[in-house]
């Protein structure tokens, strides 16, 4: 909740801040500054590169006062590490009380150290002073009954942490930290776990960016990064011609002749519903765990998305245009090529991209179940070894080639088919 509202409040602000100062130095005088009514016109809204920028600088921005990041100059408050101590009152059999104090050290996570040294008492009751050593984001047992003078004897019990009744399971704030009394009578401190993110949880950037350069020279698990993603965009590729090869000519069919469209109709519309994830089981026991069951997969990802975005490509067209072919003498067949396919590219390359997606997409959540080489590989096996840095790295890498992947096929569609939006 508090990510969020911080967020909320970046976005806030650097909104009134960007138009506070676009107001003042820069007049629009493009062509939508000379448009009437702006609102509700999607042709006068394009994508802020300002915002853009500032929208992942905000989240890196997040990600780093989080996680303690050097790339952050500020930072939530991060876990207590350091030296603390905390008084408990007990009382033995005879029913007399003594105070002892606990002396706890607070390391980070891989440090090795030692407990803190006792000072010396004059004078000492039946309970003596202790010291724990723990880790931050970690807790500490604290037996005192093993330390204090007739602690195993019947009767003996801690009653009080610095001056505060406590009872089992009842816990007690201290400096730093909240000691807790077990079912048994032991004392537990907890040190001050701060905002930020355990590293185990969310590692700062920089280091998913080290494992990134580790993984790229060295690999991972006998696998390197180029052969991980390489073999993921092979099985896409793979999957997604074959999709398009069968579904394209499908979508065709089933726009231009009607006992193709009743055919098919029934089977395309209830297929396409179906999460392709929700079809592994059935692909494995068809195909089994190898390269012919994942590619399977991806086909009938790319099939469906393919042959409804190429039936509505040709639903598309305008039957003027096709009047008009008929009217100068047009067969079917120079019809199809010549207005029905050039209109209904638009349509195809949409639906494309669609299923770039899905199959990018798909193919890693493929590779999560069984393969032994691929970006969803590499995830899942990392996990199982809690390694969430490169999990992370993973996935971001995943989201750059998706995206990626997508630009490259806006870039495409802008070169091949120039008249898309041009009547």
């Amino acid at each position: 909740m508090l990510v969020l509202l911080i967020y909320i409040l970046i976005f806030v602000s650097t909104y009134l801040g960007y138009k506070a100062i676009s107001h003042l130095f820069h007049a629009k005088t493009d062509f939508s500054a000379r448009k009437t009514v702006t609102f509700g016109d999607e042709s006068s809204v394009t994508s802020n590169k300002a915002a853009s920028v500032i929208s992942i600088i905000s989240l890196f921005f997040l990600w780093g006062i989080f996680t303690g990041s050097v790339i952050t100059p500020v930072h939530m408050p991060g876990p207590f590490v350091g030296e603390t101590t905390f008084s408990y009152t007990a009382i033995n059999a005879d029913g007399k009380t003594s105070d002892a104090s606990v002396y706890v050290r607070v390391g980070f996570l891989g440090e090795d150290f030692e407990k803190p040294d006792i000072p010396e008492r004059l004078e000492a009751g039946f309970a003596k002073d202790d010291a724990l050593k723990t880790k931050a984001w970690r807790s500490g047992l604290i037996r005192v009954q093993r330390n204090d003078e007739g602690g195993k004897q019947a009767g003996y019990k801690v009653i009080a942490v610095n001056g505060q009744t406590i009872e089992p399971s009842q816990s007690v704030a201290v400096a730093d930290g909240t000691v807790s009394m077990t079912k048994k009578g032991s004392l537990s401190f907890t040190p001050y776990k701060g905002l930020q993110m355990e590293p185990i949880w969310l590692p700062p950037p920089e280091a998913v960016v080290q494992r990134l350069i580790e993984i790229a020279v060295d690999g991972y698990q006998n696998v390197t990064l180029a052969e991980n993603i390489g073999w993921s965009l092979f099985r896409v590729l793979m999957g997604f011609l074959l999709g398009s090869l069968i579904g394209i000519p499908l979508g065709y069919a089933m726009g231009l002749n009607n006992w193709f469209r009743g055919w098919f109709d029934p089977i395309v519309e209830f297929m396409r519903p179906i999460p392709p994830l929700a079809l592994i089981p059935l692909v494995i026991i068809w195909f089994g765990i190898w390269e012919q069951g994942k590619i399977s997969l991806l086909f009938l990802a790319a099939l469906w998305i393919m042959t409804i975005s190429a039936r509505a490509g040709v639903s598309g067209v305008s039957i003027s245009k096709v009047h008009a072919a008929y009217s100068l003498g047009a067969s079917k067949l120079q019809i199809l090529i010549h207005v029905i396919i050039p209109n209904s590219l638009p349509e195809i390359f949409t639906g494309a991209r669609v299923a770039m997606g899905v199959c990018w997409g798909t193919v890693v959540a493929a590779e999560l179940v069984a393969a032994e080489k691929g970006a969803g590989k590499m995830i899942i096996a990392a996990s199982k070894f809690q390694q969430t840095d490169i999990v992370i790295m993973g996935i971001i890498l995943i989201g750059i080639i998706g995206f990626s992947i997508d630009m490259l096929m806006r870039k495409a569609e802008k070169i091949l088919i120039p008249w898309k939006g041009k009547g």
